[in-house]
């Protein structure tokens, strides 16, 4: 495993960190294997983990409290997110922020992150949805200053909307934040045109998420794919979002060369940028922890073929099923 400086933070974190949704809010997950892969994350030297009190009503950060404890004698990272109250994900420009993250509500929910992980100091906790034009707010500002002095945070940061990177270049160079997670893979370069420009002049940290495009660039997802009613898959791969994707993925297959796959390239062109801190995959099985880390150890695409990626950018806007 290779590591990368965590903004300003001054931490080194793996290349290959660990998205935990897929534990709690995915049909198929089984706690068992998700423990065994996050152990054995965890010996081939990922040292990141990014989870939320969404995934499972806290179930997700109670399986991150048993791998800590589980490697007490390893720094690992903690890293988990504050629930908009109003339960809406993605934050809408009508939101105000009374309506998300009002004060009261911003410290019972990192109270109770800390108490389902079982630690007494987060080291990243992020605000699941965003609006730049809270940085209006004086409360917020407020709000952020009690939790940098009350020890239970160590660094804040933002998870920006899905396919909207523009709202957070604002948060990102307010100097208030130290991280930003976004949604970044070969479809979605656009973080690349303003936000990570600005995060690079303020050495903010970069947590890309997504990287397998909620399983298109896996090549497991194809036109007969369904989900349960309650898996949320089911409502992101509407019938018209589901035949793009798959027609985006299949027109990368004819670059895939010496026994090179899908979810390998994925990972590797998001390596190609230095901007990106970390890249937090969902891994419910010990195969893909074994392949995610083989990729990181790969390295970096080479130059030819990375160029022949940023061709394959696919701009998307936000509708009623993106969620």
């Amino acid at each position: 495993m290779k590591y990368r400086r965590f903004g300003r933070t001054g931490w080194d974190v793996s290349e290959i960190g660990y998205g935990m949704w897929g534990m709690a809010g995915w049909s198929g997950s089984d706690d068992a294997e998700s423990l065994a892969s996050l152990n054995r994350a965890v010996e081939l030297g990922c040292n990141f983990f990014d989870t939320a009190w969404a995934y499972g009503s806290g179930h997700s950060e109670e399986l991150l409290g048993k791998v800590l404890r589980e490697h007490a004698d390893k720094k690992l990272y903690a890293a988990t997110k504050i629930p908009p109250k109003n339960r809406k994900w993605p934050s809408r420009r009508e939101f105000k922020l009374d309506d998300c993250f009002p004060s009261d509500y911003i410290f019972e929910y990192v109270d109770t992150s800390l108490r389902n992980i079982g630690i007494e100091t987060l080291d990243l906790i992020q605000f699941h949805t965003w609006e730049d034009s809270w940085l209006d707010e004086d409360s917020l500002l407020r709000s952020i200053e009690v939790l940098r002095a009350s020890g239970k945070v160590r660094a804040i940061g933002v998870s920006i909307n899905r396919w909207e990177p523009w709202n957070g270049v604002r948060a990102v160079r307010s100097g208030l934040i130290d991280a930003v997670q976004v949604i970044y893979n070969i479809f979605d370069q656009n973080p690349e045109d303003e936000l990570f420009p600005a995060c690079r002049e303020r050495n903010v940290a970069v947590i890309a998420r997504v990287p397998f495009d909620e399983g298109t660039l896996t090549g497991s997802v194809t036109l007969e794919s369904k989900w349960p009613k309650e898996d949320w898959r089911s409502t992101y791969f509407v019938p018209e979002n589901l035949k793009a994707s798959v027609q985006h993925a299949d027109a990368l297959k004819p670059l895939l060369k010496n026994g090179m796959t899908l979810p390998e390239m994925a990972l590797r062109f998001i390596l190609n940028n230095p901007d990106v801190s970390t890249i937090i995959p969902g891994m419910r099985k010990l195969r893909n922890v074994d392949a995610n880390v083989a990729a990181d150890e790969k390295g970096p695409l080479p130059a030819e073929l990375a160029a022949e990626l940023k061709n394959h950018r696919w701009v998307r806007t936000p509708s009623t099923w993106s969620q």
